[in-house]
């Protein structure tokens, strides 16, 4: 099986300010290649979280290339190929909205979620970010860089597309419950699996949600999510605010019912001697028992909204 995994970083909260983007290339079952470039955003406006997740400063891109200049070596090496990403929904939704910032042409590809598809391979786990998978599966990963975070999704991709049968693309639908989404010149079609609706429209009486901002793309989206922790790039309320516009549900509890669980920074006077709030352990017990409840850290909730 032939594919490319694709992962961006990016300088600051828009998604169309990607700083670095790497490649890996497989072939036949074996990664063949791994290529990354830096990228000069447009503005050049780095915010302190992102430099903070992947250590990309402004002075490092300063002499780069923008990514219209970049795209000319890059689009040859994509187009019309099978690309899978880690949240696909945030590094495709970079890919496309850079090139409607540069009013460029979309390419015409394929691309699946390993985020996604992962669930059906590993089921059960309290978590199924990069990091996490990896430590699972044995795989090394210096995390929260374009080109080693490609590479590690790809011997993961591989290896759970060797654990569901996978040998094709037309495999996924059926053994991995994976819709394969596509870009295509003057639009895209999303990459998406089944999702639970039946208990996510509850009362918000205090914070109301913007319909206009529903995003379906969102691993958030028809979700409920609980917080536990304190944020360091937003307050809880802040955030709040963004699961109820994305089109997701808020909790002030775990339960059964809960989909996701994003965790802070604790306070460890408070927290036992695990590490974990009350929150957090309720969780992990519920997940044990075989509740469907993600635990995701402040890093991946951001990368998500």
């Amino acid at each position: 099986m032939e594919f490319v995994t694709l992962d961006f970083e990016t300088a600051n909260k828009n998604r169309n300010s990607p700083c670095e983007i790497g490649l890996t290339f497989v072939s036949e079952g074996k990664v063949v290649e791994t290529k990354s470039w830096l990228i000069r955003p447009k503005p050049m406006e780095f915010d302190y979280f992102n430099v903070l997740l992947h250590g990309i400063r402004a002075d490092m891109v300063a002499d780069q290339p923008e990514f219209d200049e970049i795209w000319k070596e890059v689009s040859p090496l994509v187009d019309g190929q099978l690309l899978v990403a880690h949240n696909a929904g945030f590094d495709m939704g970079v890919l496309r909205r850079t090139l409607e910032l540069y009013d460029l042409p979309f390419p015409s590809l394929n691309y699946a979620c390993s985020y996604i598809f992962s669930k059906k391979v590993w089921g059960g786990l309290p978590a199924y970010d990069l990091k996490s998978l990896c430590a699972l599966n044995g795989i090394p990963l210096d995390h929260h860089r374009a080109g080693p975070d490609s590479m590690a999704t790809a011997q993961l991709a591989l290896r759970a597309f060797e654990l569901g049968g996978v040998a094709a693309i037309e495999d996924l639908p059926s053994k991995l419950h994976t819709t394969v989404g596509s870009l295509f010149n003057g639009g895209y079609k999303p990459s998406e699996t089944r999702r639970q609706s039946n208990h996510w429209q509850r009362d918000l009486s205090t914070i109301v949600g913007d319909p206009t901002k529903h995003n379906p793309e969102s691993i958030f989206y028809g979700r409920t999510v609980v917080f536990t922790g304190a944020l360091s790039s937003m307050t809880r309320s802040e955030a709040q605010q963004v699961i109820v516009d994305i089109g997701g549900s808020i909790a002030g509890g775990v339960t059964k019912a809960t989909d996701y669980l994003v965790v802070g920074q604790q306070d460890y006077r408070l927290v036992g001697d695990d590490g974990m709030s009350t929150k957090q352990e309720k969780a992990v017990k519920l997940t044990a028992g075989g509740a469907a409840i993600e635990i995701v850290s402040e890093a991946d909730f951001l990368k998500n909204i």
